[in-house]
């Protein structure tokens, strides 16, 4: 205590004033009374001669004590400490002050911090549980000292709640190490298991949204069990299986005895037995259990009734507790395995009913050693019926391991070796007296002597060779189960071979049995060593599945120094080229841009700054001028060889249109020095081409093949000196995914320069972003355009006089007061939606206005339909060009917007926002603007990406205007109010922020990032953390991951651009062979059914529908009438076509725009790699070889759309009486219901196929849908029905029930069955994951003879429902 009190003195001496609250951490407290005491000792303590207290002199003398910064931080830190930046930070937010607890144990200190809000309407005080460390890290928080441990315990608390913001650097070096190491991996742990809301930054109202989606949860589980528990009133009948009641008497069979039941017959699982035997793989990584959890595992397994020999044999070879549970259902023998693992009315032995009651009898005999039933009709019927020749057969295959084959013996019997046998065979028999006996003059049979063994017989048989080689043998006894009886046999043949060959052995092997079988039993061996004919079950034992990695051409780094001979010559070839008069007629055009007056600028700008950002209006030529600048500058500094500039662009058309523009300036050929590379063209030449324009995808898909981590993206742009990003500012997704990439790679390549270019002046927003990690310069351009006159709504109704067009709706009539009553009118009547007549009108008025001079006009739309119902409306008008434009058309068509109109005639131009920027038309002097735009948005309702309708952004409009104005003075007619211009978004939302982020995430996870959170949270504008995990969670469901790992799935869903779910029915397609019919599916699912329904014939309409669905559900239905439009457009001319799909229902258009997505579909998976380059549909191959396979079909689609599925419930079974008997009725379909995971019961849309239905093809117990939407109920639509077995084999895998009373799959879903029929099905699952494995590594291969016999024996079982035909 006396030290303490001199510590107390001494820093009260020190300290001129009282620290503060931010700044007290380091004080120690003590007992106040001793405090007092220390400070009368010091009063009382002698002086010396300078007249100071003695004891404090010494102290003063004594080296100084570090504050607690120096304590903390080191002795140089000078910045803030983590109590303080808590503490701020809590300020800032309004929250109450931190208060933490402490405690001190052995180990050290460790504290915990407690953080109050008030609620700003309750005024209640709202406490958090105390942040710390789980147990799984509480290591980490021990700490030397009290105020150590409350600054370690604030820092993990900013984690918390500022994980997503760089606070770590300004924390001291041990909590920055901590916050980027330890605390990083906990919260990736932590998101991966549903954990993310715990890092979310507003702590209280995370805390109320889980407490309300927690309590809204518990009444849906109320809800739902309630439902349960009274359709299952009626459940409660006996098992047939295992016991149906528990110790205390309750039903254990309560909610299983009206699931569906699956069965395997004997042909198809002896055909997936021998598939798996051949090819199964366990613990293909390589995992190693700890010791810990293999006892664990072995005291949990067999407690359920295993050998503990066999759980330890089987920890030793798998990965985790259920691969173990896994590996034993499979090889351990039906007669030792737990009894409620055994199927319902299991009876032990064979049983057979072929007619053949000698081949029964053979089989049977070779059956008692312990044989598997399939191997010994294999051997026998392999042997010709001779049944010493295939016991002969099998015992070669126990004991060598070596496949199934009869081989003609090298020794053949003579007389000296049969009296051998004769002479051995009289004295066993003189020797045992009557446990010996005769079945034939080559067999015998002696009874064992063994204590605590029932009846062990020792059966004999004559080998061809005896005693060269052992005779064959056979152990039967009544309890002993049969891979014992065959350890048995193995061991003893292998103690002949060992050491009594040439001599009678068989008294000396009886003599060994009696000794040596009471140690087998108890320690059996390995079931791997008897593997081989135990059961069918003998798998390939290799324990790695390596796979071929890709690996990429290494590029050279590029060479800066300058005048290389290649520099020089490129230099000499640009100088000489300078003179040509047609290079002198491009740059006195060049020259006219606004661009080039900042040329100099420019140049030195990127010259001098990693990061250089250059925004310019429409006109100003930066997206031509810039790049063209750069080149020449290091043309002209005889850097030339390392110049090698991609410039990215947002759409197909801007990359072929700049790449024309530019080689044409530079009065080159596109190919040449500028080039470019778009999905499925390219023109480029290595080392020639120094500007290439391309897509932005094919920018992230050279980065994404690169492995992922930084380094391999750094090396993937090893020869790239520029790397220019056009349009940022529409923040696509891939430009935003590009800007994370560019960052980190910023950071390791200083030579590597990045232009980012932008059609409007707020580069703030991407200054911030870069500014800190590399050096930003700015650039900013004024456009060149000539004025444009805006006419609105009522000026274009004023000058057309339309009042087309019945009434469309209500709009906004704020502003009809200002109208005249005829103009209010014409509003009310056009309403919001688009109005083609209105634009004929306004199409016809501008070609009257504009008379003979030249120029076109260019039309905004929103999506491909409206553009082609507005050349249909405007082809009526004389003299007119009309085009259409938008990123599905091919480049040839694309280009037909270019080039001036034929004469006498005027170009008019239907578009998307392709036309907003980077593509220039020179002769538009006129804009139609409808205001609208197609933008991609996520209904959550049926988990789907759609495009909607919407207004455009001002921002997006200003640059349609713009177009106007590019050759001369010219004018934009807006197809909406100034009220509603006035109501539009300032800037449209960054599409990371309303798009689903499942195929993001596949896409960086495919780049090898393990990390995704992380790596999204260094966006430009970060998605929120709990979109993200719910992405990555869906993901693992679809089977695109497992874990943290990429499938084989994952990694072909990743390469194609459509919905996930779209994708993976192309990937299932193309595996099983019905590529076409996947195809056309995909593509339906993403225009919409090709039916119509009016509403006066709707009942017609459904009519129609159901008479090409057949019962087998919708999509096979719009399948159905897609195939017979396709043939009859073959052989029948238009008109008759076009009375077809009247009579039917079917919409003409909606067929095509289905034949369109379908070509671009089959375009993607070329381009993936997937299909060969000359793949033609109509050419006979086995990717179709099953397109007329109904029920394969209908697997694919429900394995593509899983998790969305509902159970089927069909009601209690009726019969009615006939003249044969009692006969089943059909139930009706009012009384069929459904139930989904997510909402419990739901019901099919009355516009479905299937909503009269009464049954259900193929066995189908499952539904599986597309949408779902909520009304007055929850209603499914785009329903397939499909069997148990799809579900096994397309869902996650399944876990043993292990009561006995079957598997369940997803946690909710429950089959009846057999548990060794769910695991030889959850095996076959992960080789057909392999076999999609190998079909990435070759995509246009054949399956090979494995996976032909996985994706068979899998197809027989979805056909089949696991039946024998």
């Amino acid at each position: 205590m006396a030290g303490q009190g001199k510590r107390g003195g001494g820093s009260k001496k020190t300290i001129s004033k009282p620290a503060t609250d931010a700044d007290d951490s380091y004080i120690v407290f003590s007992n106040s009374k001793d405090d007092a005491k220390m400070k009368k000792s010091d009063a009382k303590a002698p002086t010396n001669k300078n007249g100071v207290n003695a004891t404090q002199s010494n102290i003063e003398d004594a080296p100084k004590k570090p504050n607690i910064k120096q304590l903390i931080g080191g002795p140089s830190w000078t910045g803030p400490l983590p109590v303080d930046i808590l503490h701020k930070h809590c300020t800032r937010e309004k929250w109450q002050k931190p208060q933490y607890t402490w405690n001190q144990t052995p180990d050290g200190f460790t504290a915990q911090v407690i953080l109050r809000a008030e609620n700003p309407k309750t005024k209640e005080t709202i406490t958090l549980p105390p942040i710390k460390l789980p147990a799984t890290h509480k290591h980490l928080a021990f700490q030397a000292t009290a105020p150590e441990a409350r600054q370690f315990a604030a820092s993990y608390a900013l984690f918390r709640v500022c994980s997503m913001r760089n606070i770590h650097m300004t924390l001291p070096p041990n909590y920055k190490d901590a916050w980027k190491g330890e605390f990083q991996e906990l919260k990736n742990e932590d998101v991966k298991n549903g954990k993310g809301w715990m890092y979310e930054s507003n702590p209280f109202a995370a805390k109320q949204e889980r407490e309300e989606a927690q309590a809204l949860m518990a009444k849906k589980r109320e809800e739902r069990e309630k439902q349960n528990a009274k359709e299952m009133e009626k459940a409660a009948g006996p098992g047939t299986g295992p016991s149906v009641t528990n110790g205390g008497g309750r039903n254990v069979m309560r909610g299983w005895t009206r699931v569906p039941k699956i069965d395997m017959g004997k042909r198809t699982r002896a055909q997936v037995e021998n598939v798996v035997r051949e090819n199964a793989v366990w613990n293909p990584n390589g995992v190693i259990i700890s010791e810990f959890q293999c006892r664990n595992i072995v005291n949990e397994l067999t407690g359920l009734g295993f050998r503990k020999s066999h759980v330890e044999e089987a920890v030793a070879e798998c990965k985790d507790k259920e691969e173990v549970l896994e590996w034993l259902l499979i090889h351990v023998p039906e007669d030792d395995l737990p009894g409620w693992s055994l199927p319902e009315g299991y009876v032990a032995g064979i049983s057979m009913a072929t007619g053949n009651m000698k081949r029964e009898a053979s089989i049977k005999r070779l059956t008692e050693s312990g044989y598997a039933v399939e191997l010994c009709e294999r051997a026998f019927d392999d042997c010709s019926s001779n049944e010493a020749k295939a016991a002969e057969v099998l015992q070669d295959l126990l004991v060598q391991g070596e496949n199934l084959h009869v081989s003609k013996p090298s020794i053949y019997p003579n007389e000296d070796l049969s009296s051998t046998w004769k002479e051995e065979k009289d004295t066993l028999e003189a020797i045992f007296g009557s446990r010996f006996s005769r079945s034939s003059s080559d067999v015998y049979q002696i009874e064992l002597a063994i204590p605590r063994t029932s009846a062990c017989i020792l059966r004999v048989r004559k080998s061809i060779s005896y005693p060269k080689t052992p005779p064959i043998l056979s152990v039967t006894s009544p309890g002993l189960p049969a891979y014992i009886r065959l350890s048995v046999i193995r061991k003893v043949v292998e103690h002949c071979n060992a050491t009594l060959l040439e001599e009678p052995m068989v008294f000396n092997l009886v003599d060994w049995l009696e000794a040596e079988i009471p140690k087998i039993v108890e320690n059996p061996g390995k079931l791997r060593e008897i593997s081989a004919g135990a059961s069918t079950i003998n798998e390939n034992t290799k324990q790695t599945n390596s796979k071929k990695k890709f690996q990429r051409r290494t590029l050279p780094p590029i060479d800066w120094r300058p005048g290389s001979s290649q520099s020089l010559a490129i230099f000499s070839r640009w100088e000489a080229k300078q003179s040509m008069s047609q290079q002198q007629k491009m740059l006195a055009g060049r020259r006219a841009l606004p661009a080039w007056t900042l040329r100099d600028s420019i140049v030195n700008t990127v010259n001098r700054h990693q990061v250089t950002i250059i925004s310019g209006e429409t006109g100003s030529g930066k997206s031509t001028q810039s790049v063209q600048f750069t080149l020449d500058d290091m043309i002209q500094r005889k850097l030339g060889s390392a110049a090698n500039i991609i410039c990215t662009q947002p759409r197909r058309i801007s990359a072929l249109g700049l790449a024309d523009r530019v080689s044409d300036e530079r009065c080159s050929t596109v190919g040449e020095e500028v080039g470019y590379a778009i999905r499925g063209e390219s023109k480029q030449k290595p080392g020639i081409t120094k500007i290439t324009f391309v897509t932005t995808g094919v920018l992230l898909r050279r980065l994404q093949t690169s492995g992922g981590s930084t380094d391999d993206v750094v090396a993937a742009l090893a020869d790239v000196s520029h790397v220019v990003v056009d349009e940022v500012h529409e923040r696509s997704l891939d430009t935003d995914f590009l800007l994370v990439l560019l960052r980190d790679v910023l950071s390791k390549r200083k030579d590597l320069k990045v232009i980012l270019m932008s059609a409007t002046l707020d580069a703030g927003v991407f200054e911030s972003y870069f500014n800190g990690m590399c050096s930003v310069g700015k650039i900013e351009i004024q456009g060149r355009t000539f004025p444009v006159d805006d006419y609105y709504l009522d000026d274009v109704i004023r000058m057309t006089g339309s009042n087309s067009g019945s009434k469309n709706g209500n709009v906004d009539t704020e502003e009809d007061a200002d109208f005249e009553p005829s103009i209010a009118s014409a509003i009310q009547n056009i309403g919001m939606r688009i109005n083609y007549n209105l634009i004929a009108d306004a199409v016809r008025a501008i070609d009257a206005e504009l008379g003979s001079v030249k120029g076109g006009i260019l039309i905004f739309l929103p999506g491909t339909m409206e553009i082609n119902r507005t050349l249909d409306a405007i082809r009526s008008i004389p003299n007119i060009h009309a085009l259409p434009l938008h990123a599905s058309l091919m480049s040839t068509e694309q280009r037909r917007v270019f080039p001036p109109a034929p004469a006498g005639q005027r170009k008019v131009i239907a578009a998307t926002n392709v036309a907003e920027t980077s593509i220039t038309i020179e002769d538009i002097v006129a804009v139609i603007d409808t205001g609208k735009v197609k933008e991609t948005s996520f209904d959550p309702q049926n988990n789907m990406v759609r495009l909607e309708e919407v207004w455009a952004s001002r921002a997006a409009c200003k640059q349609r205007r713009g177009r106007a104005g590019r050759v001369r003075a010219g004018k934009c007619y807006k197809l909406y109010t100034r009220n509603a211009e006035a109501k539009m978004a300032e800037r449209p939302e960054p599409e990371i922020r309303r798009v689903p982020l499942e195929q993001l995430c596949l896409s960086v996870r495919a780049m090898g990032i393990m990390n995704v959170p992380s790596f999204l949270a260094s966006a430009l504008t970060p998605p929120e953390s709990m979109a993200v995990g719910n992405a990555i969670d869906l993901l693992g469901r679809m089977g695109a991951l497992d874990g943290d790992i990429l499938t084989a799935l994952g990694q072909h869903l990743a390469m194609i651009p459509a919905d996930l779910r779209c994708g993976k029915l192309m990937v299932y397609g193309a595996t099983f062979g019905c590529l076409e019919a996947s195809l056309t599916i995909a593509a339906i699912l993403t225009v919409k059914s090709p039916f119509i329904s009016p509403q006066s014939k709707r009942e017609e309409s459904k009519a129609a529908r159901s008479s090409f669905a057949q019962g087998q559900g919708d999509l096979l239905g719009d399948l159905r009438a897609y195939d017979e439009w396709v043939d009859l457009r073959k052989v029948s001319t238009y008109r008759d076509v076009r009375t077809w799909c009247d009579q039917y229902f079917l919409s003409s258009q909606t067929l095509n725009d289905i034949s369109s997505n379908r070509s671009q579909y089959l375009s993607s998976l070329k381009e993936a790699g997937f299909l060969p380059p000359n793949y033609n549909s109509s050419t006979p191959s086995s990717l179709n070889a099953h397109n007329d396979n109904p029920a394969l079909i209908r697997a694919l689609i429900a394995g593509a759309f899983n998790p969305q599925l509902a159970r089927i419930e069909l009601p209690d079974k009726k019969y009615a009486a006939s003249i044969s008997g009692a006969v089943e009725l059909d139930p009706e379909a009012k009384t069929i219901k459904y139930f989904n995971q997510d909402n419990g019961r739901v019901f099919v849309h009355p516009s479905s196929t299937l909503f009269d239905a009464q049954g259900f093809p193929g066995n189908a117990v499952y539904m599986s849908y597309f949408n779902k939407m909520a009304t007055s109920k929850v209603f499914i639509r785009e329903l397939t029905p499909f069997n148990a077995y799809t579900l096994l084999l397309f869902s996650s895998p399944p876990r043993i029930d292990t009561l006995g009373r079957g598997l369940t799959v997803d946690n909710w879903l429950r089959l009846r069955g057999w548990a060794r029929i769910g695991m030889l099905v959850s095996r076959l699952r992960g080789m057909l994951d392999d076999v999609l494995a190998r079909k990435i590594e070759n995509p246009s291969g054949e399956l090979g003879k494995v996976g032909e016999d996985v994706v068979g024996v899998v197809r027989r079982l979805v056909e089949l429902d696991g039946l024998d035909r």
